[in-house]
């Protein structure tokens, strides 16, 4: 079963969006820590919910990875 394309546009009922962007955001972390685990790759992710939450991963220290560039 092929799942059929998505149509990317805001989703307007409120609990339907937090619900896409809990399992999103998820999926997103361990996408993240993945690609630090298998490619031994320095990743850092930072996520900035809807109502201002943070969220990060960092695959070492943070301050480290961002002033490296």
């Amino acid at each position: 079963m092929v799942r059929g394309k998505t149509e990317m546009k805001r989703i307007e009922n409120a609990t339907s969006r937090q619900v896409t962007f809990s399992k999103r955001r998820n999926g997103l972390l361990k996408k993240a820590f993945e690609l630090s685990v298998l490619c031994d790759a320095e990743v850092a992710l930072i996520i900035f919910s809807p109502s201002s939450k943070l969220y990060e991963f960092s695959s070492s220290g943070q301050e480290r990875l961002i002033t490296i560039n």
